[in-house]
């Protein structure tokens, strides 16, 4: 058999991936590594994707999306994010994956570096090894409430740097970027002729209201990452899109077609509803969201565990070095076998988490308030 690329083995595999399929042989599992989601879909969202079904609507889409879904993103934009767009900057993905795949085709090339936080999401470190490139971690430090310092930053960029990646409400940590960090960032990408790739696939959830979209201060450099995924539920309908800077629709479609061709169009009629229909069932699930969270704090701390309280996203990043003995990935594995828990280990986001554990609390309160009450508790004190 001949070899893979180098490129090809050069993608390491996810670790929150291992701990899930781990979890798929074993019976009553609580899972909390993966971020999705429980709440069902808003019916209309449904309909409308069914609808598209019934009538046919099979065929190839422009390579940016339909006309109906750019329109309603660009309306979004305005409504929530703060900026204005044109429509030939919209472009339709198949998830914020393919997103953040088609911004670092656009923003990399062999031997380039991209920065990207650590702890962050995994694919973040995945990415740019798909298109020749290195990724380069910034350590985000408890000490610092896990913001980006502009001198770790300057500590790394170099000749080869082409862009810098930022995810505000973050993956893993819940951390919602004040208004100065996104500027101090925008003006180190700006001293240093940067791309500035924002992850902002949870902005809809966010709990003390200051997410700031990158775009409302630099557009000019900026590759915005979104998805339907998180807010709306549509986790398997591989709905999201990349707002870029104005000129490069040509290379954007170019690139698409070269990948994905297009989204399907059922799932794209699905999201303008999603967009344009009632939006009480992201209220709810925003709600649902902040008393799970409440609910797990109060276990944690009755408990002495430490933990990032954090600003957005669904996820609680939790200090288990007290146990982990400096291999959180191997204490995951023992702690699903042992406690039937599923929880995703912090180095699996990069080697800043270490001793941490990240772990999602989406779905019903029962099994994550269980879950939490198996995780061990520092010596001293009790379950």
């Amino acid at each position: 058999m001949p070899a893979l690329s180098s490129i090809a083995g050069s993608v390491p595999a996810s670790g929150i991936r291992r701990v899930f399929e781990l979890a798929q042989g074993i019976d009553g599992v609580i899972p909390l590594a993966v971020g999705e989601p429980e709440l069902p879909v808003a019916p209309h969202i449904l309909a409308a994707g069914a609808a598209a079904w019934e009538r046919d609507a099979t065929a190839y889409t422009p390579n940016s999306g339909i006309l109906a879904l750019r329109r309603a993103i660009v309306a979004k934009l305005a409504r929530h994010n703060g900026y204005e767009a044109d429509i030939d900057r919209v472009h339709v993905t198949a998830g914020g994956s393919q997103a953040l795949h088609l911004a670092a085709s656009l923003a990399l090339g062999p031997g380039n570096e991209l920065l990207i936080p650590d702890p962050g999401y995994a694919t973040f470190a995945m990415v740019p090894r798909l298109v020749g490139a290195s990724p380069v971690g910034y350590p985000l430090h408890a000490e610092n409430g896990f913001v980006p310092v502009i001198e770790e930053l300057e500590r790394r960029v170099t000749h080869r740097t082409r862009a810098l990646l930022i995810n505000s409400p973050s993956n893993p940590l819940g951390v919602v970027y004040p208004a100065e960090v996104m500027r101090d960032l925008l003006a180190f990408a700006a001293r240093h002729d940067l791309w500035v790739i924002s992850d902002e696939v949870y902005e809809y959830l966010s709990y003390d209201d200051r997410f700031v979209s990158a775009a409302t201060i630099d557009p000019s450099r900026v590759l915005g990452v979104y998805s339907l995924s998180k807010t709306y539920g549509l986790t398997g309908g591989r709905v999201g899109y990349l707002v870029t800077p104005p000129g490069l629709t040509s290379a954007v479609r170019a690139v698409q077609e070269a990948t994905v061709s297009c989204v399907n169009e059922p799932a794209q009629w699905a999201a303008v509803a999603a967009l344009d229909g009632p939006q009480d069932a992201v209220t709810d699930a925003v709600t649902h969201y902040a008393e799970n969270l409440a609910a797990a704090r109060a276990v944690l701390d009755s408990r002495g565990i430490r933990h990032l309280v954090p600003g957005g996203a669904f996820y609680l990043w939790i200090d288990m070095s007290h146990e982990t003995g400096g291999d959180v990935a191997g204490w995951a594995e023992r702690f699903l076998l042992t406690q039937r828990v599923a929880v995703a280990p912090g180095s699996a986001f990069g080697p800043s988490g270490e001793g941490w554990i990240r772990v999602c609390f989406a779905g019903r309160a029962e099994p994550l308030l269980t879950g939490l009450g198996r995780l061990p508790a520092p010596a001293g004190r009790t379950r």
